[in-house]
Order: structure tokens, then sequence, then C-alpha cells
């Protein structure tokens, strides 16, 4: 018998729970019944984005809002300011060129987070850029950038908005949009939301509703004001996901359960334990500083391939975890612990690590790192 564990950092295993709630019969989405439905996942998102604005929902992957947020918000000729320190940075960057907006691109070492002062003094050198685009969580380096400090920055200038891609951070760390003063933040199904691919949602502040009213890019599905104006009336402006909204109601209804303090902080214990595992194992992070707590990327140590690691998780322990990136390729291992992850799943992960890494010759003491993940896992119970 083989059996498979998914520890990849998108898809993330889906509780039974919200699997049971997908195999119903399904509804009409013109139905009072969808409406129901639709009008308690609105405010559902509303308490995980922590804003009092609606979050619009569409059929899609993250990327798709990602492609929205600079369709709905610039115009041409606009210059924008990208964080570039991961595959997903330049996607941004990528999607912005796509619709002629002019990108200025703050390049950061894979590994390493922004440095805050950095976009500071861009926008007191020239103000006249309209947005900072930047990743949350980088989910191909396992880096979390410093958002808070870069809303505190993006704040003072009234013709610039910050937009984040929440993807996979939206319900692992603490991100109060309203508080914060998040412009835009985009998520998607596949991460903490511990459904299947194909759900995304944006919500947006006030100010950055104003930026919509002035855009002139050419949109047609991705159209925030039409998908706005529907919603308001608990529909879609096109056929949903309607089984993937009936598990999206599931997943929000346990998160809320959950809380988002312990949300948070059940997050933050099993990415310690990973974390501190693999540096016991003598293992170096990507991302030591800054690092997420949806994944966490480890070097492949010397004379072990990354890609070959990766693939023997898999063939001998049925952990499917997920590799490096461009230059990354073969370098690094991603470990997720985002969405339905507990305990026991972190200390299984680690446990095969170890065996994988020993079989392939490697000199690791078997359970050294289970056994700093067991210590951390343990704290405050």
């Amino acid at each position: 018998m083989e059996k498979k564990y998914l520890f990849s950092p998108g898809p993330t295993p889906i509780p039974s729970e919200v699997l049971l709630a997908m195999a119903r019969p399904i509804i009409h989405h013109r139905d009072p019944a969808y409406e129901e439905l639709f009008a308690q996942v609105r405010e559902d998102l509303k308490w995980l984005f922590q804003t009092k604005n609606d979050v619009l929902l569409f059929a899609s992957s993250g990327t798709g809002p990602m492609d929205g947020a600079v369709s709905n918000l610039l115009s041409k000729g606009d210059k924008v300011l990208v964080i570039s320190g991961g595959k997903f940075g330049e996607r941004w960057a990528e999607i912005c060129e796509a619709y002629s907006v002019k990108v200025k691109n703050i390049e950061v070492t894979w590994g390493k987070a922004v440095d805050p002062n950095v976009i500071a003094n861009e926008l007191e050198k020239d103000p006249s850029f309209k947005a900072v685009f930047v990743q949350a969580s980088e989910t191909s380096t396992g880096v979390a950038h410093p958002i808070k400090e870069l809303c505190d920055i993006v704040k003072r200038y009234d013709n610039t908005i910050i937009v984040v891609d929440a993807i996979s951070a939206l319900g692992v760390m603490d991100l109060p949009m309203d508080k914060w003063g998040i412009d835009v933040m985009v998520s998607g199904s596949q991460k903490a939301f511990m459904l299947p691919p194909g759900l995304a949602m944006i919500g947006l502040s006030d100010k950055a509703w104003k930026f919509v009213e002035k855009s002139d890019l050419p949109k047609y599905y991705f159209d925030f004001k039409k998908e706005l104006n529907n919603e308001k009336k608990n529909q879609n402006a096109f056929t949903p996901a309607i089984s993937l909204v009936v598990g999206l109601k599931e997943s929000l209804s346990m998160m809320k359960k959950e809380g988002l303090e312990n949300l948070f902080a059940r997050h933050a214990k099993l990415a310690k334990a990973t974390r501190e595992a693999a540096k016991a194992l003598g293992l170096e992070l990507l991302a030591p500083d800054s690092p997420s707590n949806a994944l966490t990327a480890i070097k492949a140590p010397d004379g072990i391939d990354g890609a070959k690691l990766k693939k023997n998780l898999e063939a001998h322990y049925g952990i499917i975890a997920a590799g490096g990136q461009a230059h990354l390729k073969g370098k690094i291992i991603r470990i997720a612990h985002i969405g339905y992850f507990g305990p026991l799943d972190i200390i299984m992960a680690i446990s095969a690590l170890e065996m994988e890494l020993k079989r392939m010759g490697y000199p690791v003491e078997l359970g050294k790192g289970v056994k700093i993940a067991e210590e951390i896992l343990l704290e405050g119970e």
C-alpha cells in the first residue's frame, strides 16, 4: 500500500468536513439558497481579512485577482514599485508590464526580506509611483516581508497604494487589513483556506476603490466594480465555482471556531518546530532572518541533490514536499505547515527527512530533529 502525505505550500490538505460539504448535491447559483450561502461567506471573508469592506470572490487561481489588481487600479503609463525577491514577486512585474505599466523592480536577494527604508527612500525621491507591490509570504523562498512597516510608509502618500499578495499568508499570519492600512490584499483557496484550487479573493480599501474609479486599463472578467455590484446582492457577476463556495463556507466556519489568535499561534508553533528541527540536523534555512510561518525552505546540504531528496521523500515515504524554483531548483526543499496541519504532521515530515537524508549518505543523527520538534510542540501544553 502506498499512502501520500501532502506537504506542499499549495494545494494543501483538505479536511473531511470540507470534502463532505462539497460532495452535497449542487445548488443553482441564481437560487435563494446560494444567496443565503454567499451572504454568510461574504461576512466570514470580512472577518478573516479583518476589514469592513466587501471581499470580492472569483472562480480562478490567485493569479486572477493579481491580474485584476493591476487592470482595475492603474492606468497606462503609471509607474509602480515591485518588490522582487522571488518567483511571485517577479509575477507582479510581469503582470504590470503586460498592461503597459512602468515597473521599477526593487531587487531583493532570494531568502531575504525587503528593507522598508529602501521603499521609503524611493517614494521620497519620487512620490509619483502609484503602487507598491509585495508578497506577504513569498512562497518560492519562505520569506515574510514586513507588511506593517511598508504600510506605514505608503499611507503617507495619498496617491500611492500598497498591493499585497497574501495568497500563502492569509489565515497564517496576522494581516489586519483596515488596522494596518493594507489597500489591496489577494488570497487563494488552496492554501490556508483548506480547499482545492479554484477560488480567489481580493479585498480593497476605500483608498483603493478611488483608484478603481480612475483606471483606464481594459478589464472584463476581473471587473471589480461589476463584481461588487453583484456581490452586494449576494450574487456573482459570472457563474461561480458553486461547490467550492460551499466548501469555503465550511472552512471559514472551522477557522472562526478556532479563532484568529489561535489560528496564528498554531501556525507559528508548527513553523518554529519545523525550522528548529531542521537546524538541529545541521541544515541551513534559506530565510533564517524573516521566515514565513506558511512554509519552511531548507537548503540541501553539500553533496545532496535537493531535487532527488524531494523525489525520494515521496518515493520512500509518501511525503510530497516542494522543491526550488528558478536558480534554486535542486538546491532547496520546501515543507509546508499551512492550513490543515497539526503537531503530528510536523513530526512525520521531520522523521521522514531524517531517514531520507541518512539513506542518501548525509551524517544525520536519527531522532535529533524530531526531539527538538517535540519539545517545541509541547511548549505551553
